[in-house]
């Protein structure tokens, strides 16, 4: 089992609102990253601020992080989280079978959402003053199907999927360790390495898959990820490039 990585905190609470609330809490009294995790939220949050509910024994964990760059840069982070999310699966469970990352912030495990990565930041113009990657993990339980919308993937849990028994701080720790080898890898090289990395990982890649923003649907080949993280269509009108949205198979 992996060591806790060396320079970033951890604090570990038995009740929170949100992780992610107590990142921009702390976040101004912070001299390096630190990771929070709590035994239970009672306001989390997913995605377009959609509520979200916690089972016992799941993991709920913020990395709040000062990033040196430009807010564009600092975004890339989702990559980097999901790459660590992958590798802390492998690390717990002993295989990546089933295991394939979905554009542009889930962990699937046998065609179900396991996890899901939620960026949060603060700053001024261009830059970015601190970043929060909220990490959210069904390691003994997944909400019932009623509990997404429709068309959505369905979660799936890692004891369901895999039988692993995975204590939150013990699966926190291998998160950690392996962000932090990614971490260092983007800040050393670049975005390219963790763009080919993930790319190796990447759900449907090479399959139709639809692309929907809140005014627009996009169908088409996924083709690639681009230097900036944008999914790639090939569709009946030619390449696109799509900064955000959601995807569906």
């Amino acid at each position: 089992m992996s060591d806790w990585p060396q320079g970033y905190g951890k604090r570990v609470l038995d009740e929170v609102d949100s992780t992610l609330n107590e990142a921009a809490r702390i976040a101004p009294t912070l001299s390096g990253p630190e990771w929070i995790m709590a035994r239970r939220q009672t306001a989390a949050r997913g995605r377009r601020g959609r509520a979200w509910t916690q089972a016992q024994g799941n993991l709920a964990a913020t990395l709040v992080m000062r990033p040196v760059g430009e807010a564009k840069q600092a975004a890339l982070r989702s990559f980097v989280a999901a790459l660590a999310l992958f590798d802390a699966c492998v690390a717990v469970t002993g295989r990546a079978e089933g295991l394939a990352l979905k554009w542009p912030n889930d962990v699937l495990l046998n065609g179900g959402k396991l996890a899901g990565i939620l960026l949060e930041s603060t700053g001024h113009g261009s830059g970015v003053a601190h970043l929060a990657i909220g990490i959210g993990v069904n390691l003994a339980d997944a909400p019932g199907a009623d509990a997404v919308e429709p068309g959505a993937v369905r979660p799936v849990s890692l004891v369901s999927e895999t039988g692993a028994q995975v204590e939150p701080e013990l699966f926190l720790t291998e998160l950690a360790a392996a962000f932090a080898r990614y971490e260092t890898q983007f800040l050393t090289y670049g975005f390219a390495p963790i763009r080919s990395a993930w790319l190796a990982r990447a759900a449907r890649l090479g399959e139709v898959i639809t692309a929907r923003t809140a005014t627009s649907q996009t169908v088409g080949t996924f083709e690639t990820v681009d230097a900036e993280g944008n999914l790639v269509l090939n569709t009946a009108q030619g390449r696109v490039s799509i900064p955000a949205a959601e995807v569906y198979f």
